[in-house]
C-alpha cells in the first residue's frame, strides 16, 4: 500500500496513457471502417437506376418566337373605324354628310365659282371744241367702289391741266380735230400714276375682286360677293375679309376662325 501511496500519481498517469493509446489504436481501425461504410453507400446510390426526365415541349415558345420575328402588322390609323370612328352630320335637307377630312361641313365646305376682277376704266368719249378750246368727255367707272352708287360710268368734262377728283389731264399728244390720233395723258389723283387714254384704248386698272360662290350641303349660292360680305351657312355669319385673283378669305364670327378658299377655275 505504500507503494501506490508513494507512487499513486505516476500509476494514475500510465493508466491515463493506456487508455488513449487503445483509443488511438482504435482509431486506426474505426476511421477505415467508416470510409468503407460511406463509400457503399455512395456506390449503392449511384448504381441505382433513376429513370430520365422527359424533353421539354417548347413548342408554344418556339411559335412565339416565330411570330416575334414577323409580327403581324394592323391599321390603326385612317381605315381602322374601331379608334377613328367616322362622324356624321345632318344636313338642312335632313340628308347624312360624311365627315372624312373636316371640310365636308362649315366654311371649308364652300367653294369658288368664279372670281371677277374690279377695275377702274377711263374711256374717252368724245371732243368738244370751241373758242375757247377743247373739252374732252371722259367716263368714269369705278366698279370697285364700296356704294353701289359710285360704280356706274359718271361723265367728267375737263381740259388740260383741269383737276377733279379722279384724274387731271396733263398733257394732249396729237389734234382735237383728230380724234383716232390723239392720245391723252392723264394723272390719276388716287395714286399719282399716270395713264394713257385714246379713243379706241380706254385705261383699265384692277382695283380688286368680287367672288360667286356656292355651300352645297344647305345648296345656298352668292353672287357678286365682295369684302365685308356677310354669308350666314353652317349656322354661323361667315365674313369674306379678303378677295384675290385666286382665293377668298373667309372669317367665321362665332371663333373668328379664318378659312382660305382656293379659286380652280373649271378647264
Amino acid at each position: 500500500m505504500d507503494f501506490v501511496k508513494k507512487h499513486y500519481e505516476k500509476i494514475l498517469l500510465s493508466v491515463v496513457l493506456l487508455g488513449l493509446m487503445g483509443v488511438l489504436v482504435f482509431m486506426l481501425y474505426l476511421i477505415p471502417s467508416d470510409r468503407q461504410r460511406l463509400a457503399d453507400i455512395r456506390q449503392s446510390i449511384i448504381s441505382h437506376a433513376v429513370k430520365p426526365l422527359d424533353p421539354l415541349d417548347l413548342t408554344r415558345e418556339t411559335n412565339v418566337s416565330a411570330r416575334l420575328q414577323s409580327p403581324y402588322k394592323l391599321d390603326f390609323s385612317a381605315t381602322h373605324k374601331l379608334f377613328n370612328p367616322v362622324p356624321w352630320q345632318r344636313a338642312s335637307d335632313n340628308s347624312l354628310i360624311k365627315i372624312k377630312t373636316g371640310n365636308e361641313i362649315g366654311a371649308g365646305a364652300a367653294v369658288i365659282t368664279k372670281i371677277t376682277p374690279l377695275c377702274s376704266i377711263l374711256t374717252l368719249d368724245s371732243i368738244e371744241t370751241n373758242e375757247f378750246g377743247a373739252r374732252y368727255v371722259i367716263s368714269v367707272e369705278r366698279q370697285a367702289a364700296v356704294l353701289p352708287a359710285q360704280r356706274g360710268k359718271r361723265q367728267h368734262y375737263a381740259s388740260v391741266g383741269e383737276k377733279n377728283e379722279t384724274f387731271t389731264i396733263a398733257e394732249v399728244n396729237g389734234s382735237p380735230g383728230n380724234p383716232a390720233q390723239l392720245k391723252l395723258i392723264l394723272q390719276l389723283t388716287d395714286t399719282g400714276e399716270r395713264a394713257t387714254l385714246s379713243k379706241d384704248k380706254p385705261f383699265r386698272r384692277t382695283d380688286g375682286y368680287s367672288a360667286d360662290l356656292k355651300y352645297d350641303p344647305e345648296g345656298k349660292k352668292w353672287q357678286g360677293q365682295r369684302v365685308g360680305a356677310d354669308l350666314k351657312f353652317a349656322v354661323d355669319d361667315n365674313i369674306i375679309v379678303a378677295i384675290n385673283q385666286d382665293t377668298v378669305i373667309l372669317l367665321a364670327r362665332s371663333n373668328q376662325k379664318k378659312t382660305t378658299l382656293t379659286y380652280t377655275p373649271n378647264p
